[in-house]
């Protein structure tokens, strides 16, 4: 399963949410929850026709997701790149660390992948914009995931 558009949207809405409640991803898709997360990849064709603002805050205000201290925007020193930039980072590691038979169709499949994916070390290493991690290869982030820690 490649370039999975539903994947994508998903990804950079808990990027966008993120970025505006100053939370790191991993807390993102804690609140928003399983069963959240199964909406939105689900729907990503309905809610990516509104503004990725209009679908944040309606998930913000269902899952009550507080305002954090966690601003690695503010923090880069260098170009911040997009919520779009760093969601297709995150969906191609979670498509590249899926079965290769996986179907698009397969919601909880996906979803599970992708609260492990974000739920691990490889979290924090995306989330340092000061750093080129996020814009190295996806087959050498997948093999630092796959590996568990950030390759030499």
């Amino acid at each position: 399963m490649k370039n999975n558009s539903d994947l994508f949207y998903t990804c950079s809405l808990i990027e966008y949410i993120g970025r505006k409640k100053k939370q790191k991803r991993s807390s993102v898709i804690a609140a928003l929850g399983e069963n959240n997360l199964k909406q939105i990849y689900s729907y990503a064709d309905v809610f990516h026709c509104e503004p990725i603002a209009n679908t944040a805050d309606e998930f913000v205000g269902i899952c009550g997701i507080e305002e954090g201290s966690f601003d690695n925007v503010s923090a880069c020193e260098y170009e911040v790149p997009d919520y779009w930039t760093i969601g297709e980072v995150y969906a191609r590691l979670i498509e590249d660390s899926l079965p290769n038979d996986v179907l698009p169709s397969e919601a909880d499949v996906i979803v599970s992948k992708l609260i492990e994916v974000y739920s691990s070390w490889i979290d924090d290493a995306i989330q340092d914009y000061n750093t080129d991690f996020f814009y190295q290869p996806r087959e050498y982030i997948a093999a630092c995931y796959e590996e568990g820690s950030v390759l030499e």
